[in-house]
Parts: structure tokens; sequence; C-alpha cells
């Protein structure tokens, strides 16, 4: 996501909008010697959507965001309440947009470790290392995906997060079933759905205690160690 909102950008855009246009026969300014300001460019209404998702983003990673408000949103940006709604409906709306970026993220790069890996235990071990690493580099998207920051939302956001984790689950799934049945596993099917279900539960679990101890736990604590107990 790109993109800052610049307030000295809307200041100038203000006054423009305030100030008349000189006609020909005005008297030129004193200062009219010196060099025309340089316009700035408007953002484009994509790029002011992704700046209001990273403020968003930026906004969970702080203590007390329990609740964020349109107005502590907008405050933050430094417009209007308004100018938010012209880019998305509701808030409910910008939470959805956070989870569609977590989960763009995350799949692009999981897809490409099932196609170009080919050992299953290392499928795991990258998946598991990326989601981590994931909800390390990105502490406020970490509340979303564990949820904290969807209690107080609409319920269809946590809806949608279980989702994303079914489907991460599924993916590790496959893994854990071709790693079964190349060491000969008579059941490679429940193995697989133990397997998968053991891991979902050990990425969910380190990064809820990331969000609980206020980013102080690292997800990616001792991550070799650990990846090698969930393979045995």
């Amino acid at each position: 996501m790109s993109d800052a909102y610049s307030p000295q950008a809307a200041q100038q855009a203000a006054a423009a909008a305030l100030t008349p246009p000189m006609s020909s026969t005005s008297a030129p300014p004193s200062d009219a010697g010196a060099p025309p300001p340089v316009a700035r460019k408007r953002p484009l209404p994509g790029e002011r959507r992704e700046q209001i998702l990273r403020a968003l983003a930026t906004l969970l990673e702080q203590p007390g965001a329990e609740r964020i408000t349109t107005a502590v949103l907008a405050k933050h940006l430094q417009v209007s309440e308004a100018a938010l709604y012209r880019h998305f409906a509701s808030k409910a709306q910008m939470f959805e947009g956070l989870i569609v970026f977590i989960e763009d993220s995350l799949f692009s790069l999981a897809n490409q470790i099932q196609s170009r890996e080919t050992d299953p235990a290392q499928q795991i071990a990258r998946l598991l290392a990326l989601v981590l690493q994931f909800a390390q580099k990105n502490p406020g998207m970490c509340r979303v995906m564990v949820g904290d920051a969807l209690i107080l939302e609409h319920e269809r956001l946590s809806a949608r997060i279980n989702q994303l984790w079914d489907r991460l689950e599924s993916l590790l799934r496959q893994s854990h079933k071709a790693m079964a049945e190349a060491r000969g596993s008579l059941t490679p099917t429940v193995d697989a759905q133990a397997g998968a279900s053991l891991a979902v539960s050990v990425l969910l679990g380190r990064l809820q205690r990331f969000v609980r101890t206020g980013f102080q736990r690292l997800p990616t604590e001792h991550l070799d160690a650990s990846v090698q107990q969930l393979l045995r």
C-alpha cells in the first residue's frame, strides 16, 4: 500500500478553490519575478484508498486501539469523515479491505511455495514461516488476523477472517497429506487433518501471544525448533 496523505496538498487545493482567478488586467503581485509554485499532483482514488487502509493498520498498532472510530481515523489523516466515505461505504468495508490485502499478500506467496517446493515438509515449514513473518512485520494486521481488532465490528468480518484461516489450513492439509504418504502412513488423510489443524493452532497461538504482550513476544521466536517439533 502506498501514497501518504499530504495536508500541504489539501491546503493548496482549498486555497485555490477559495481564490478567484486573476484577470489579465489585474496588477501583477509584488513577487512577480519569482518562479511560480510547482503544483502538487493529487493522489488517484485508488491511492487514497490504500492510504486510508495503511492509516487504519497503523492505528491498530497503537495502545488503546480496541475500537477505532471513523472520527479517530479522519483526525489521524487530517481529513473529514466525509472524505473517508468517498472511498469506503462504511468502516466495515475498510476492515474488509485490510483482510483482502492480507489474503492477497499471503496467498500469492503461499501458492508460489506450493508450486515451486517439491518437498512437502519444506512446504509446511515455509508456509508457517510466511504467516509468522508477515504478522511480525505488520502488527496492526496481526490484530485483524486473530480477530482481536474485529470484536466490536460487524460480525461478517469475523466470518471473513475465519475463511482466510480455513483456506490456509486447506493448503497445509495438502502438504501434510503428501508428507504422510511419502512416509508410508496407512492413514494419510487423518494424519493430514490432524497435522494441519495443529499447525494452524500453533500459528494462532503465536499471533495471539504477540498481540497479548503488546507486540513484545515475537511470533518467530524459536521458529526453526518449533517447526521441527511439528514435523516429527
